[in-house]
């Protein structure tokens, strides 16, 4: 099947054309044939590389009305904005920002990008655009199965097809355990394949020598290892090294962002493909030790990718790889989540992570994830993702994730905070205003096909009486109703906890001397809520902590002796006083070497923070009640 044979204008056919796509790839034209560019639902279950993207925009391009393409990452979103945006007289729009508007004007567009969560927050506040919707994408629709991303993304589509009853969706996953059980929930075709335009071997390493799942080998030459040298990481060098030195590019994967820069480092060493340019172009982009140790990195062809690296420097290391300005990217498995970096060889040296308490291995799907990007279209004849091992982890290797399938997607969406969640944004949203109603609404997610024989009526029960008791809802005989404050919540997109949270301490500021309440005070507020992002508190600097709590104890909402548990609020403690500490003019670069944190970190609290406060600041007028604190410490925070 060829693009002039589908039903687009003659100017998108030259564009794709002029692109080298002439011919579909076999899933794409099974997508064609099960209706995609006639208005079909479809799920689209295929590899990497695969041409997924095109099936977006065939389906979007042919769609009678405005298309909404639901991405999981802002990251993603942006690198999907720049794609749709080079086809010749499409217009799109972007929407990632503020959880607390409708942006009507999104409407306007011929495509919109957006993720889940800004479109979930989009219908809470009543944004018309959603009703003209003919077409919505969702990309990496697996992420279904993800624990608090999961149940919103269920929710949105839930609520979508209500809101938009003939909708067109089509979904776009990697290969799953159950497709055909997405598909039946969404009422879609599934088309279901493992072609590839570029082949891909898989293998484990193990002295010496790779084996593959095409029963090819692989010799690699490690060079001895001493006392001090990890064996592993010399194994992913040679297998790095030998793959650049034979004009491939290279990802490696290991389990955290100090062994990814570590990694690089070492990799350095080999001066495998030296890029001085390269490295004064990063040493532009920002001063930090972090900032200049990738630059130092960059110098050789090696760079590093992790949530560490400010934004600008992880795109910049994203499209230097593109641009082949880069051989190599030392990352965290968080790379692997969307974002186009495709490279000849993967290889991933960990296999299992830390998850607070034990290291535990890598789902088979995120590791299915990574392989995935090995094989450059066009430009490679062949991909190959191979795991580091040894004599003793070879076999079981192989068994959990050579031959083995990724895992099913099961719904998250009994989880409790979620269900709190979503029960107060279908009330304070109008879409129900009883329990049975609610049911209602929830019987079309992906949670009650799975479940059938759930009574979703005494699921919700508990919850609804856990957002009376937060004050959020009103509970009068069969009747719900959002009570002002948790309207205001919903609307301004934080979780019910941090809303009730946010409540408490307004309150408590509300008894406490003028003097008492201070910059400090707002900050601990917002960073005392599940909504802020965790922030790492080391052994070392907790008695120093400590210390700060206990001498600006007075400025706090939350007592030293009744914080429970005492450690989370100390580590929100530490997060308040970085960002004080940031609105008081400390730069990043202090903060970084102060507080052990990356600069990428420092950025992520500090755009949380702003949205927060802006909540509370909502909520102070909910309360009918006024704390400065909120609005003046929200303006420092800008830059």
């Amino acid at each position: 099947m060829r693009v002039n044979d589908l039903p687009l204008p003659a100017g998108l056919v030259k564009h794709y054309e002029s692109n080298g796509i002439e011919e579909l790839y076999p899933p794409q034209a099974a997508a064609v044939e099960a209706g995609v560019a006639e208005g079909g639902r479809v799920v689209a279950a295929i590899p990497t590389a695969s041409g997924k993207t095109f099936i977006a925009e065939l389906a979007m391009l042919t769609a009678d009305g405005p298309a909404l393409y639901i991405v999981p990452l802002r990251a993603l979103a942006r690198e999907k904005y720049e794609t749709f945006d080079e086809l010749p007289g499409v217009s799109v729009g972007i929407s990632t920002g503020d959880f607390d508007a409708a942006e009507d004007d999104l409407g306007d567009h011929d495509i919109v990008v957006a993720t889940s969560e800004k479109v979930d927050s989009a219908i809470r506040n009543g944004a018309s655009w959603v009703e003209r919707l003919a077409c919505v994408v969702v990309d990496e629709v697996h992420l279904l199965g993800a624990l608090g991303r999961g149940p919103t993304l269920e929710v949105t589509l839930a609520t979508l097809q209500r809101r938009v009853p003939d909708l067109q969706l089509v979904a776009l996953s990697a290969t799953v355990d159950n497709p055909e059980e997405i598909a039946a929930w969404l009422d879609a075709e599934l088309v279901e394949s493992t072609w590839r335009p570029v082949s891909l071997r898989t293998g484990v390493y193990a002295d010496e020598s790779v084996e593959f799942d095409d029963d090819s080998t692989l010799g690699v030459a490690v060079p001895p290892t001493g006392p001090n040298d990890d064996e592993a990481t010399e194994a992913a060098v040679a297998l790095v090294a030998d793959a650049v030195e034979n004009g491939g590019q290279c990802l490696a994967f290991v389990r955290s962002r100090r062994e990814a820069e570590a990694l690089a480092d070492r990799l350095a060493d080999e001066d495998l493909s030296p890029a001085p340019d390269l490295g004064d172009e990063l040493a532009e982009l920002g001063g930090t030790t972090t900032g200049r140790q990738l630059a130092e990195c960059a110098r050789t062809g090696v760079g590093f990718h992790h949530a560490g690296l400010r934004s600008t420097h992880r795109v910049a290391v994203e499209n230097a790889f593109r641009d082949r300005k880069l051989s190599v990217i030392c990352a965290t498995p968080t790379l692997a989540a969307g974002v186009n970096v495709p490279a000849r060889r993967v290889v991933i040296r960990d296999q299992k992570r830390y998850t607070g308490e034990s290291m535990a291995w890598i789902p088979v799907l995120d590791v299915h994830q990574m392989c995935g990007r090995a094989g450059r279209p066009h430009l490679d004849p062949f991909g190959e993702a191979v795991l580091v091992g040894d004599g003793d982890t070879k076999a079981e290797l192989v068994e959990r994730y050579v031959t083995a399938d990724a895992e099913a997607v099961d719904s998250q969406f009994a989880d409790e905070e979620a269900l709190r969640t979503h029960v107060l944004s279908v009330v304070a949203s109008g879409f129900a205003d009883c329990l049975d109603g609610v049911a209602d609404v929830f019987s079309a997610t992906y949670y009650a096909h799975q479940n059938p024989d759930v009574d979703l009526a005494e699921l919700v029960g508990d919850v609804v009486a856990d957002l009376e008791s937060m004050e959020l809802l009103a509970v009068d005989g069969d009747s719900l109703s959002a009570t002002t404050l948790g309207a205001q919540t919903s609307r301004q997109y934080v979780s019910p906890t941090t809303g009730a949270r946010i409540i408490a301490g307004v309150r408590t500021i509300e008894s406490m001397s003028d003097e008492n309440v201070t910059a400090r005070t707002a900050l601990e507020v917002v960073c005392d809520t599940p909504d802020m992002l965790d922030t790492y508190l080391g052994n070392r600097e907790r008695a120093d902590m400590y210390q700060y709590a206990r001498t600006h104890s007075a400025e706090f909402t939350t007592a030293m002796h009744e914080a429970d548990p005492f450690e989370e609020w100390l580590t929100a403690v530490k997060t308040a006083r970085i960002l004080h500490e940031w609105t008081d003019g400390s730069d990043i670069e202090t903060l970084v070497e102060r507080y052990r944190i990356g600069p990428g970190d420092v950025e992520s609290r500090v755009e949380r923070a702003e949205w927060l406060l802006g909540a509370a600041d909502a909520l102070c007028a909910a309360l009918d009640t006024g704390v400065p604190e909120f609005r003046e410490v929200r303006a420092l925070l800008s830059p």
